[in-house]
């Protein structure tokens, strides 16, 4: 078992949101560990590669437990980033990793890979791809993650790039899928994806982890539909949690004087808005950037933010991100500048909108969605 010469307890989700009921280290990490450990002992420097890690808990018990160097790790939110790099200091582990894009360079030579299981099935798909085409042909994927959350769906994935697909046992509700090898007829990488939105005439490009995919989704629908009414007067606009882009680009062809930055703190969002503004000819007017809540904006700097909040954090469903970046707004926006928000109408945000940002007033709403409207006080 996991566990001896590592002390789990002593992770921290920081910078991410805390709370009671959200933790930096779960059973389908130490599950992941406990399965990988022949194969994890046995690996070289710069042969295992970590996907999903959530804040440091396969990378840095993998280094610990096993000796391991030279670490590659993908994580699509900033934040775990961060969390991972801030774990590695207090923990004395720093230098035995390095961060990568999902792409060939953080699969190339790996003998072995440590997946958490994502929510999305095309960010698992993008991932088993770039595994079965750059790792070595004898390489081992580890899958795992919670057995609510597991499909046969992931099965058929991973069966896609890798003949050899084993379900292990399920320990304390988690579960790990082992894949080998990659299959040589295995399809090339199918991602980002493009779709032409012929509503509003514009191209949306997806990485498998952006949310909703090359689609448009209602919140951001609701919000396209009261566009016209976002600070007329202001010159600088922030997609706050862009996704794919799609606000951030209707908002810049609207509006040609609008300078737009679209950021988002998901690297498969910022990989899929830049793509999105390419295809569009919008970059020379759109600026993408990658931050955790516009971590490194000045105060006061943007006069319009638009914003389609998740409602979760992971799998837990809390308002705490959503609050995160309402605070984030209240303090990158001018006095007087707006904050446009959609969410579900069941949610009461419309307080914390209040005691973040300024005086709220409704927009719109129907059962599904409601639009509010912040100015900076």
């Amino acid at each position: 078992m996991t566990g001896a010469g590592f002390d789990f307890g002593r992770l921290r989700r920081f910078p991410d949101v805390e709370a009671a009921n959200l933790h930096a280290v779960d059973a389908t990490d130490r599950l992941l560990l406990d399965t990988a450990a022949s194969s994890l002992a046995a690996a070289g420097p710069g042969q295992v590669a970590v996907v999903g890690d959530r804040y440091g808990a396969l990378t840095l018990g993998a280094a610990a437990l096993h000796g391991l160097v030279g670490l590659r790790v993908h994580q699509d939110p900033l934040s775990g980033e961060l969390a991972l790099a801030d774990n590695a200091q207090r923990l004395g582990l720093t230098g035995r990793y390095r961060n990568l894009a999902l792409d060939s360079e953080l699969f190339s030579g790996a003998a072995v890979v440590l997946i958490q299981a994502p929510k999305s099935i095309d960010a698992l798909r993008e991932t088993t791809q770039l595994i079965a085409r750059h790792a070595e042909p004898g390489v081992t994927v580890y899958l795992g993650g919670r057995v609510k959350h597991l499909s046969l769906t992931m099965n058929e994935v991973l069966r896609a790039s890798f003949s050899d697909v084993r379900a292990g046992l399920a320990r304390q509700k988690s579960r790990v899928i082992a894949a080998r090898d990659p299959r040589a007829d295995s399809v090339a990488v199918s991602f980002p994806r493009r779709e032409y939105l012929e509503e509003m005439g514009l191209w949306v490009c997806a990485h498998g982890g952006a949310f909703a995919g090359a689609a448009l989704d209602l919140g951001s629908r609701r919000l396209l539909t009261v566009l016209d009414r976002m600070a007329p007067e202001s010159s600088t606009a922030i997609d706050l949690g862009c996704g794919t882009g799609i606000l951030a680009a209707a908002l810049a062809r609207a509006r040609p004087d609008l300078r737009v930055i679209a950021t988002d703190e998901s690297a498969a969002a910022v990989a899929s808005a830049a793509a999105t503004m390419q295809a569009n000819e919008l970059a020379d007017r759109v600026s993408v950037r990658r931050t955790d809540a516009l971590s490194g904006f000045a105060d006061a700097s943007a006069d319009l933010i638009v914003c389609n909040p998740p409602f979760h954090v992971g799998t837990a469903v809390t308002p705490a991100a959503a609050h995160k970046l309402f605070r984030a707004a209240g303090r990158v926006l001018r006095p007087g500048g707006q904050l446009w928000t959609v969410y579900n109408s069941h949610l009461d945000h419309r307080r914390n909108l209040e005691r973040s940002v300024g005086s709220t007033r409704q927009a719109h709403r129907d059962p599904k969605f409601t639009v509010t409207v912040s100015v900076r006080r």
